[in-house]
């Protein structure tokens, strides 16, 4: 090779060897702050970035609910908290109210379809449906520590509480158009003879006196359920007597008043002509506007009330069923519907989160965005607020002086399944109140024997 060569080969080299060291030895870029340089990690590539967790998916439950009145919103209000704070999702499952709906419960329930959480009655209703063989014992939870013994008692079945509750308790009375009695000059009645003539006067001026919404089958009872106050302060014994089969509805004068006062509003021509096509919204709304006056009927439709016709709640006041003693007043208290876990569920433990959800300071204050206050409150610490509606707050004196008993589905396991189709049948001049009376002896005695109850 020639010297010349020898050299251009050389110094190509040399030029190679210098460019790869240069491209070695750059210096790495200084971090943002001023920090010394990482430490060279040669020639592997960096690890990829781990990928982001994916979020669980919210375990669904059905919950089976009429969606009469206010406790449907207000029950999908605190889903949609749960959903935010548990990962739990409700999926509402929507029932007939009435007759209809206890059977489509009992249907269900006997077939296995139950959904996994069931809203409905407290009470005699609960125990007809055998709770302990179809819902989940609660007794042993921390939450339940939260409640009355009072509720508890409505929710029990051989010392296993079942339930929780949904709102607060009402109570069963008269609804009023405050308004319209100021203009008419009515004074709030304190026996049945008070109450008939201001009937008799409101009939006169063109209106309804006695709102009926038989279309809606339940509303059809509450002259005989909101007499229950009257009959205790009459006859004591009642309860006792009536749940050993020692006492009648037909055979107790003060108890058989509930049934005559259905037949009497009806005869006197007081109820709106169309009441058998008549809905409790319907109700409501002939109340609200003041076509109709006095309407039989459990205080949460106050909350229904407000939802519907915000600016004339002002206008509705409560008073107790009257009796013909103008000394024996007072009020028929309801325990709340309540919460209750199929023991059938796939999903116990979640179910069990959102009853606990529901009890909380959370669940509660997300539960009133949709239903006030109707009354007392059964869970410890919640307090009846002080923008109360005007008509919660007539109830408070009664309250307060003691003028108040349970009804007797919360005192007593013996209620038959068809008095709303019988009072009906009363309330329409089809049968006279002794006889709708004695019926509904015989529909107890069917329920009682079913119970196994001693006596029957």
């Amino acid at each position: 090779m020639s010297r010349v060569r020898f050299l251009t080969v050389c110094s190509y080299a040399a030029l190679i060897t210098t460019v790869i060291a240069g491209c070695s030895t750059q210096p790495q870029a200084q971090p943002a702050g001023g920090s010394a340089p990482a430490p060279a990690t040669g020639t592997q590539p960096a690890a990829p970035a781990p990928a982001a967790a994916k979020p669980a998916e919210p375990v669904t439950l059905t919950l089976l609910i009429g969606s009469t009145g206010t406790p449907y919103p207000a029950t999908q209000a605190v889903a949609a908290e749960a959903e935010k704070k548990l990962n739990i999702k409700i999926k509402f499952d929507i029932k007939p109210d009435g007759t209809e709906g206890d059977n489509l419960v009992k249907t269900r329930l006997a077939t296995g379809d139950m959904a996994d959480i069931l809203y409905y009655n407290s009470g005699s209703l609960l125990k007809a449906l055998n709770p302990e063989e179809n819902f989940v014992d609660l007794t042993k939870e921390p939450f339940m520590a939260n409640l009355l013994d009072s509720y508890k008692e409505t929710v029990s079945s051989n010392g296993k509480v079942f339930g929780v509750p949904g709102g607060s308790s009402n109570v069963g009375g008269i609804l009023y158009n405050k308004k319209v009695y100021s203009e008419l000059g009515l004074t709030v009645p304190k026996s049945w003879a008070e109450f008939i003539a201001n009937s008799d006067k409101i009939k006169a001026a063109g209106k309804t006196a006695v709102i009926g919404s038989y279309k809606t089958t339940w509303t059809s009872q509450l002259f005989v359920l909101g007499n229950q106050y009257n009959i205790q302060a009459q006859a004591p014994n009642f309860v006792a007597d009536y749940t050993a089969n020692k006492m009648k509805y037909a055979t107790t004068p003060t108890a058989l008043r509930g049934f005559e006062m259905t037949s009497e509003v009806f005869s006197k021509g007081y109820m709106n002509k169309d009441f058998l096509a008549t809905t409790y919204d319907n109700g409501l709304k002939m109340l609200a506007e003041g076509t109709g006056v006095q309407y039989p009927m459990l205080t949460s439709a106050i909350d229904a009330l407000a939802q519907n016709y915000p600016d004339k709640v002002k206008d509705i006041g409560v008073f107790p069923t009257p009796s013909d003693n103008a000394s024996i007043n007072g009020f028929t208290v309801w325990m709340p519907s309540s919460y209750y876990i199929n023991k059938k569920s796939k999903n116990v433990e979640a179910a069990k989160k959102f009853l606990d959800f529901i009890m909380s300071a959370d669940g509660q204050k997300a539960y009133m965005t949709k239903s006030k206050a109707n009354g007392p409150y059964v869970i410890k610490g919640s307090k009846v607020p002080d923008d109360a509606f005007d008509g919660i707050k007539d109830m408070q004196p009664y309250f307060d002086n003691g003028k108040t008993a349970p009804a007797l589905e919360f005192v007593s396991p013996v209620k038959g399944p068809n008095l709303e189709s019988i009072l009906i049948e009363v309330g329409t001049g089809q049968k006279s109140p002794a006889d709708g009376a004695a019926d509904y002896d015989k529909d107890v005695k069917k329920q009682a024997q079913q119970l196994n109850l001693p006596g029957w």
